[in-house]
């Protein structure tokens, strides 16, 4: 059996999970979310804690075992606490600015790059003196946050000899020996 799947999720006070024809619905604080389910994936439900449970040991079924407790524990945590991710602008001129949902950067090309935010999506961002400016992205949705943190960071990939680019905070960029002489 998986080792993720068979873990037992507790749920938190101010929380409700609810199932209704093959879509879970994730209730909190900070949100609502909804996930559906693959046929035969069920849900056990006891005093504050929630069991995912597979119909056999088929290949397919092992597999969404793990991946939809991992998708309800998520769930559960961005309805609570939410998640947070911080991408770095490393380079001469990178530039980031926002208002309201839409960011506005400044990464080097002739032109600036304007990006409208999903509104589940709370942004800020920093710029001090002789630092690199800093784009915090906070949401509920762990999904949604991570597919606009890899828009953000597609516009510019940090490069492995300058390290220039947008990374995330903590991210380690290989670094290559330029040309030997």
């Amino acid at each position: 059996m998986s080792r993720i799947g068979k873990a037992i999720i507790t749920i938190p006070a101010g929380v409700t999970v609810t199932e209704k024809e093959g879509v879970v619905t994730v209730k909190g604080p900070k949100g609502e979310l909804s996930q559906e389910l693959t046929e035969g994936i069920t849900l056990e439900q006891n005093e504050g804690t929630l069991t995912v449970n597979r119909p056999s040991d088929s290949k397919q079924h092992r597999a969404l075992h793990g991946l939809y407790r991992a998708l309800i524990n998520n769930m559960i945590i961005g309805t609570t606490e939410g998640f947070t991710k911080k991408l770095e602008l490393v380079g001469v001129g990178y530039r980031a600015s926002h208002a309201g949902q839409k960011l506005e950067l400044a990464l080097g090309f002739s032109h600036g790059i304007v990006l409208e935010l999903p509104s589940e999506v709370i942004i800020e961002t920093l710029t001090e003196k002789g630092k690199n400016p800093i784009i915090t992205l906070t949401s509920h949705d762990n999904q949604l946050l991570g597919m606009v943190a890899a828009k953000i960071r597609s516009f510019r990939k940090p490069e492995p000899y300058k390290g220039k680019g947008v990374k995330f905070v903590g991210e380690i960029v290989r670094r290559k020996a330029g040309k030997s002489a």
